[in-house]
């Protein structure tokens, strides 16, 4: 996440001041110019120059369309569709269309608010399903090295054993017979990603819902990032492997929307093989004196605006628009690539699947050069590009990650361009790292009893202690980070977010 944070120089990133009561009221125009003032300090989200954590088709008009289906259901509570009804007429409409082109006869699912939650109702409902049908009390998620965090963070949750699985240090991809191997009789679920986000490749799905099946256990294949690009970049007449609730074994699977549906965010769904398995996701209580509770999803009350919006987006761009939109990001890799290998001292990882690229950049010895790689992002941002850091992990190699889209397609060779004199600049120089002492200290630390004042040294040496603007330039921070235990590295960022929001 700090490899996320964007720094322009102005304005200034500085914390607000803390309000010791609920101002006056003011006028509308002045709170909207206000709050256009605070978003000319974030990274543009269109455009084409973020290459993270955003998804532009660049379509002319789709923003307003998306605006506008919100706003006529923004104060639509979709807690209880009987209630309003039309709440369950869009979510039938967009789940059946979604499983149409992901699911089998019979698919199930459910619409989320992110693949965050898509993937812990997967997880709940195999933990729930392990329990009642195979009578597991201590289950188990077996998933590779490369799977999302979200995964993790379930696992964390809901009281699941997350097993991990190495990947293959060269392919990227989830070894089937080590991801058998790791099954075992407390296994609750097995998981696959199509692709994976860290280096986009595909896992081999079919070897591992096989080896699940085998077993007896659920496999979920993670489509988040490739569920909605995948299929029509299958029309265009591209190989795609199979990866989806067709491939015998796979009995669950999770797809955003507001990825490469290119909906507002946020808008996933979570899909199963049938009824059956979806109703171990749904949460009911009717042992207090209220209203008697369902829930299909974590949330309860919610706006039905992002179903709305979400609904309105897919409909629209529909199956020619989406195959279109595919051909242009394939046609975009197709020059991506090639020009990537070619630059000196640049290695592309794995063989992307079609949307992720992610490269390092190597040193004198050839062998991935963590400080490269991060002032080269540095480099990119004072250039007005955002290529997200990826830090080393065991014998992964740190790298910066690259997602396209329709519109960062058309900036292909404006990038490139870009990037070679970059790749120049930082393989000419010798990027600064933090000085050994810092790291001897830092790594000394024991992140379970770490005190206020050494997290508060730490993070003010780096800039991070959130009383003033964010550093310009993260490489040092971020060599920093990547030179710790991962205990440590996760109660810094802890610590670093909560001063933040401080309120």
């Amino acid at each position: 996440m700090l490899g996320g944070v964007w720094t322009p120089q102005e304005p200034d990133a500085a914390p607000s001041p803390s309000p010791d009561a609920l101002p006056p009221g003011r006028p509308a125009d002045e709170l909207l110019a206000e709050l256009r003032d605070l978003r000319a300090g974030d990274a543009p989200t269109r455009g084409g120059r973020t290459f993270a954590y955003v998804y532009d088709a660049g379509l002319p008009g789709l923003d307003d369309l998306a605006a506008a289906a919100y706003g006529a259901y923004a104060t639509v509570n979709g807690l209880d569709p009987t209630v309003f009804p039309s709440v369950a007429r869009l979510e039938n409409d967009l789940v059946g269309a979604v499983a149409a082109v992901l699911g089998t006869p019979g698919a199930q699912g459910a619409f989320t608010s992110g693949g965050t939650e898509s993937v812990l109702l997967a997880v709940k409902a195999a933990r729930d399903h392990a329990r009642a049908e195979r009578g597991i009390t201590e289950p188990q998620l077996v998933l590779p090295s490369t799977a999302h965090a979200a995964f993790h963070k379930a696992a964390h949750y809901l009281g699941l054993e997350a097993v991990t699985v190495p990947v293959d240090p060269v392919s990227f991809r989830a070894p089937a017979a080590a991801v058998e191997a790791a099954l075992t009789e407390r296994t609750a679920l097995v998981v696959a990603s199509a692709p994976s986000y860290a280096h986009g490749v595909m896992d081999p799905v079919t070897d591992i819902a096989a080896a699940a099946a085998a077993r007896g256990i659920l496999c979920h294949v993670d489509a988040c990032i490739g569920g909605w690009f995948l299929p029509f970049l299958r029309r265009t007449g591209r190989e795609v492997e199979p990866f989806d609730l067709s491939v015998p074994g796979v009995t669950s699977l999770s797809v955003d929307l507001h990825k490469y549906g290119y909906a507002d965010k946020g808008a996933s769904v979570v899909l199963y093989r049938d009824a059956e398995l979806r109703r171990h996701q749904y949460f009911a209580h009717a042992g207090w004196p209220g209203y008697p509770v369902v829930n299909p999803t974590v949330q309860g009350t919610k706006s039905a605006g992002l179903l709305a919006q979400a609904w309105a987006v897919l409909r629209h761009i529909g199956e020619d628009g989406y195959t279109a939109l595919a051909r242009r990001i394939a046609d975009a890799a197709d020059r991506l690539l090639p020009a990537l290998r070619a630059l000196p001292g640049v290695r592309v990882l794995g063989e992307p699947a079609g949307s992720l690229v992610a490269f390092t950049v190597t040193g004198a010895d050839d062998a991935p050069d963590l400080a490269r790689v991060l002032h080269l992002a540095d480099e990119m941002r004072e250039r007005g590009w955002y290529l997200q850091p990826q830090l080393s992990f065991g014998p992964l190699p740190p790298n910066l990650h690259l997602t396209l889209t329709p519109a960062t397609g058309d900036r292909v060779e404006a990038l490139l361009a870009d990037l070679a004199n970059a790749v120049k600049t930082v393989r000419a120089s010798e990027p600064a790292c933090p000085g050994p002492a810092l790291a001897e200290f830092a790594a000394g630390l024991d992140p379970d009893r770490l005190g206020p004042e050494e997290v508060a040294a730490v993070l003010a040496f780096a800039g991070l202690d959130g009383s003033g603007p964010l550093p310009t330039r993260m490489a040092p921070v971020l060599m920093l980070l990547d030179a710790l235990p991962v205990r440590l590295k996760e109660r810094l960022l802890t610590e670093f977010i909560g001063s933040l929001f401080h309120i």
